[in-house]
């Protein structure tokens, strides 16, 4: 009998799972070695099962968001934004997300305080859903040039479910700061 392998015509995708969408996921870390733990962040969700492609943005520095508001005394953010092409549903995503987050030392003790890790699934295709374990697209996105600058810098024609485009709500938060 030969052995011998032959090409076989093209055939489905064996691995099941949905269409596969562009989730959009934000990074940031603002303890320890910050633009290690957003490389290795990358990698981890490259890694992932039924994830295809990740592009990540460069890294911009801000100033920490408190429940009050910009903290200067805090340190700094290193934020970047990833687009990720992915067949896993998105509440999967969000466990395997706050898994990574764990993984690289993330406790969570205090609401919007410093951590090593933070991984924000702000959009997932078209999907809306504003139940308390699942919402997105993110409810405070919109509002975050540290999430929709670095966005935007990987996909020019970025679009926030709900919100519009993201050159749009860049352009707008800008303005309404310099006044």
């Amino acid at each position: 009998m030969d052995r011998r392998l032959t090409h076989l015509p093209d055939l489905p995708d064996p691995r099941p799972g949905r269409e596969p969408q562009v989730a959009v996921i934000a990074l940031g870390s603002n303890e320890g070695d910050r633009g290690e733990m957003l490389r290795a962040a990358a990698e981890r969700l490259r890694r992932l099962p039924l994830v295809d492609d990740l592009v990540m943005s460069e890294p911009i520095e801000t100033v920490a968001l408190k429940p009050d508001g910009p903290d200067p005394d805090a340190p700094p953010y290193l934020n970047a934004v990833a687009l990720m092409t992915t067949r896993l549903a998105p509440q999967v995503l969000l466990g395997m997300l706050h898994a990574v987050e764990e993984e690289q030392g993330r406790v969570r003790v205090e609401r919007w305080g410093d951590r090593t890790l933070d991984l924000d699934l702000i959009a997932y295709g078209d999907v809306a859903s504003d139940v308390p374990h699942l919402q997105v697209p993110h409810p405070r996105a919109a509002e975050r040039l540290f999430v929709l600058e670095p966005w935007l810098s990987i996909d020019p024609d970025a679009v926030l479910p709900g919100a519009g485009r993201v050159d749009e709500l860049v352009r707008r938060l800008r303005d309404a700061g310099e006044r």
